[in-house]
């Protein structure tokens, strides 16, 4: 029932249940060739190909995969995690690979004014951008597909009708329901979800995505280290390469509506990639995000890492969140007024409707009746709660007072109007 308590009261020494603990004791179980070699061996067989294009991405994979190993707090549950998700890039790649060779004609798809949602994480993103999806003249980005933008070479449909890819996709989902059913409470992931273009980066083993799936602070350096102009682009030609796969299906559809919060810390970047797209700012208090961010990582810790070291997950997030934030109060005017807006998270939770208007606006796209219909029912069926409030205590979890932390950021509450939120 919506609305309601979530008290994770063991965050920092868990109580593990019965299901976690046979997951960790089977994951023990399971030999895994972490090798560089041994991921992308099992990415050929998998796919029956063989051309990775470009070898510079070895280097990024080999910076991953080296943090990852060296690591002692690691699970063998994770790391056999980590090893899927490797695998899953190195295959996406393969088959974009070989889709481009044999259609060039991809490259000349335009991906043309799209509504592009940046803000940080835990602001509203998600909520927004799985709103305005709605509409059905947006492309946008399921889950499902995000995973796995291409069928493996020769896979037909399950009997049901269903695509293979989204019966993985609904597995994947099903498995972490069972291992950390929490989840969904603090950011639902089902297959249907739209999900961040910054998974179609994966394949070229970039982006900052690679920090929430375990601690990653030798990834995090060499992102900093490094333009990440090329791997938008990459991310941009594999938006073409979907765009062109439904087209071939009768899609007319001419405009994506995108998010990620990686954005807000690459904005030259993205005005570089994506010169017309309209870029809709999300704006909330800092220690709001940050006390939700530990809390949902020391959650997944408890299966992902030895111990659950509460005072480095504050430090960590504490510091990527402040990159993002200076980032952004240096970079927010190269998005010109016409082609950007700042929604505050206390005014999109207080009436999204009228958010939604501003967005239409400034994407200089009419906000039809029919749309406006789809998306107030959108609204009406995913309230705020809807699979119960996690109780977030940053003095209790992490020894850390709200009002000391936010003065960290005195700088973005002065370049913008955000409500403090969080007070224990």
């Amino acid at each position: 029932m919506a609305g309601n308590a979530i008290d994770i009261d063991d965050l920092p020494r868990p109580r593990l249940s019965e299901i976690q603990r046979q997951a960790l004791a089977w994951a023990e179980t399971v030999p895994v060739d972490f090798s560089e070699e041994g991921i992308l061996e099992v990415a050929r067989h998998r796919t029956g190909l063989a051309d990775f294009g470009p070898e510079d991405f070895r280097i990024r994979l080999r910076v991953l995969r080296e943090g990852w190993d060296r690591d002692p707090e690691i699970t063998a549950l994770s790391r056999l995690t980590l090893h899927g998700y490797l695998v899953r890039y190195a295959s996406n790649r393969l088959l974009i690979r070989d889709t481009l060779k044999r259609h060039p004609e991809i490259h000349d798809e335009r991906i043309d004014r799209p509504v592009i949602v940046a803000g940080l994480p835990r602001s509203g993103t998600t909520h927004l951008v799985n709103l305005l999806a709605e509409d059905d003249r947006f492309h946008s980005l399921p889950l499902w597909e995000s995973y796995e933008p291409l069928p493996l070479p020769g896979e037909p449909l399950l009997p049901d009708g269903t695509d293979p890819r989204y019966r993985r996709c609904m597995e994947a989902w099903e498995g972490m329901q069972r291992t950390t059913p929490l989840i969904a409470a603090m950011h639902p992931m089902a297959p249907d979800h739209i999900h961040e273009e910054l998974e179609l980066m994966g394949p070229d083993f970039a982006s900052y995505n690679f920090e929430w799936l375990n601690h990653s602070p030798f990834w995090r350096d060499h992102y900093y280290g490094h333009d990440q102009t090329p791997h938008y682009e990459y991310m941009k030609t594999v938006l073409k390469l979907l765009q062109w796969r439904r087209r071939m299906h009768g899609d007319t559809r001419a405009r994506w509506v995108l998010k990620c919060p990686q954005h807000i810390e690459q904005l030259p970047v993205l005005n570089r990639v994506f010169p017309d797209a309209a870029v809709i700012f999300t704006h909330r208090d800092p220690v709001a995000v940050i006390q939700s961010t530990v809390t949902m990582q020391a959650y997944s810790q408890r299966i992902g890492r030895k111990r659950v070291d509460a005072a480095a997950l504050i430090d960590y997030w504490s510091d990527r969140v402040e990159h993002l934030l200076r980032a952004c109060v240096r970079d927010r005017s190269l998005i010109p007024a016409e082609r950007g807006f700042d929604s505050m998270f206390h005014v999109f939770m207080a009436d999204e409707m009228a958010t939604v208007e501003q967005v239409y606006r400034v994407a200089g796209l009419e906000l039809t009746n029919a749309a406006r219909v789809r998306l107030k029912g959108y609204v009406d069926g995913h309230p705020r709660g809807k699979d119960g409030r996690v109780v977030y205590n940053l003095t209790r979890d992490f020894a850390t007072d709200p009002a000391h932390l936010r003065e960290r950021f005195r700088f973005y509450f002065d370049r913008f109007p955000i409500h403090a939120e969080t007070r224990s």
